[in-house]
């Protein structure tokens, strides 16, 4: 299944920028091996509308253009469900096992996501009831890819 992420923002060159890329480098190596392949990073500038609700409605374009048909969507959202690391990799086993091809992983914009987006979504997720800059949700969702790939191939990177 090949696993990509869309993002509302660019990440600049910087300590993120590289720690993400690190992961995404050790998920793309290792993640053949449980049959998940790093697809690619989309990342799309933030809508320059006048108001929230036209700026997440054209967001939410962008995303929904970039989906193959039958892809899976989880949006990252502060109200999503709270998944461990261990209940994380299981989900995208379990659509692996489930023959999905796709599955892409989005982070909205300053603005939130467009309510049309939960329609669609096969999950919603939350890395914390906190708000977090999209700079650091891109580090902890690549780290936590790497960490599936390794609990799923029983390595030893995930202690409990």
């Amino acid at each position: 299944m090949r696993v990509g992420l869309f993002a509302v923002g660019r990440l600049k060159s910087g300590p993120e920028k590289d720690l993400a890329t690190r992961y995404f480098d050790r998920f793309a190596k290792a993640g053949p091996a449980v049959g998940l392949e790093l697809a690619r990073i989309a990342e799309v500038a933030e809508s320059r509308a006048s108001n929230a609700e036209t700026r997440k409605r054209e967001e939410a374009a962008m995303l929904l253009k970039s989906l193959s048909e039958g892809s899976v969507l989880i949006l990252l959202d502060e109200r999503g469900k709270a998944l461990d690391s261990e209940a994380f990799a299981n989900l995208l086993g379990a659509y692996r096992d489930q023959g999905k091809r796709e599955l892409t992983i989005a982070i909205g914009g300053a603005d939130g996501l467009d309510p049309a987006l939960y329609d669609r979504a096969d999950a919603t997720l939350c890395l914390g009831k906190m708000t977090w800059p999209h700079q650091l949700v891109r580090t902890l969702i690549a780290e936590q890819l790497y960490r599936a790939v390794t609990i799923l191939s029983g390595h030893p990177y995930h202690r409990i």
